[in-house]
Parts: C-alpha cells; structure tokens; sequence
C-alpha cells in the first residue's frame, strides 16, 4: 500500500501560484482550508519540496525581501503540472476510507482553487466505492459469523456511508460550477 502523501496537493498549490514554505504551511493548517484534511509538520513539508525539487515537478528560486530574510519561491514546473493533472483525472482513484479522506478531499480543494469542476472528480470517486460495494455484496454469502466477516461488513456499511457522502458532496459544489 502506498503511504499517503501531500506531494500532488502541493504541487496543485504551486499550480495556483508561486508560494514559499511559510505559505504553503499556512494552507496546511487553517482549518478552512486543507488544515482538517492533512496534518503536515514543518519538516516534513521541507522535506517534501526537496524531493519534489529533486525530482523536476518544481523548481525554487531564491526571493529577497527588504523586511525579511531570503525565501525559496517555488514554481510548478511542466513535468509538475503533468503529474498533477494525472493526479487530479485519476481515473480510478482508491475506495479506502483513508485515501478518500485525505486524497479525495484535497483533489476537491485543489479542483475549486484552480477552477476546475468537481463533477468528473465525484464521478469517478463514487464509480470506484461502487465497484468495491458491489465486488463485497458479491462475497456475502451468508450472515457474518466470524471477525474477518464482521471487518468486510464494517468495510461495506463504510462504502454505503461514502456513496451517500459523495451525493452530499457533489449537491455542495456542483452549483458553484
């Protein structure tokens, strides 16, 4: 399984425009913002621009200001902007509850802040927890007897939850489209 990382949020927030650490951290933690979505410490958001430095999705460059001292300003690069496209037109994004609380959720608050439609986003999140629901109601053979039943009926009545949440989700946004 992969580890879940804000690497395609931040490159959506450079997407938006150029931005330093400082305020990338301020996104991070405003509750308003993606601050109930992801918690990322200082550390590991440096160290995050580093590797995606290290990697060409962005590049920095050093700002000098009168009142503070030097910043690195980062930019998406075009491999950057690649990526996060692919990121954001995922076309078969993960059913787990984690991922959807955390990637879902940022793909929308990157989606809105670039001005692109929610729709096709909730579209192919709802079709994903679909398949998944339909692959477990398959698999039910009888009632739960045993723990492992007992977990695939806490994962399917989860899914049930998310399909409904995502009709909530898109009644939210979709008249801001």
């Amino acid at each position: 399984m992969l580890k879940l990382t804000p690497d395609d949020t931040l490159l959506g927030l450079l997407a938006a425009h150029s931005q330093h650490g400082y305020q990338l951290l301020e996104v991070f933690r405003d509750p308003d913002q993606l601050g109930r979505v992801w918690y990322v410490s200082t550390s590991q958001l440096y160290a995050v621009l580093k590797r995606l430095e290290q990697q060409g999705l962005i590049a920095g460059t050093q700002v000098t200001c009168a009142d503070a001292p030097p910043r690195t300003e980062y930019t998406l690069t075009d491999a950057g902007r690649a990526r996060l496209d692919a990121w954001l037109d995922e076309p078969s994004p993960s059913p787990s509850l984690r991922r959807i609380r955390v990637e879902f959720l940022s793909r929308l608050y990157i989606a809105g802040l670039l001005g692109r439609p929610a729709g096709p986003i909730i579209a192919r999140q709802r079709a994903a927890c679909r398949r998944r629901l339909d692959g477990l109601r398959a698999r039910r053979e009888q009632p739960p007897q045993r723990v492992g039943d007992l977990a695939l009926e806490m994962v399917r009545a989860q899914l049930e939850a998310i399909v409904e949440w995502l009709d909530l989700c898109e009644a939210v946004l979709q008249p801001q489209e």
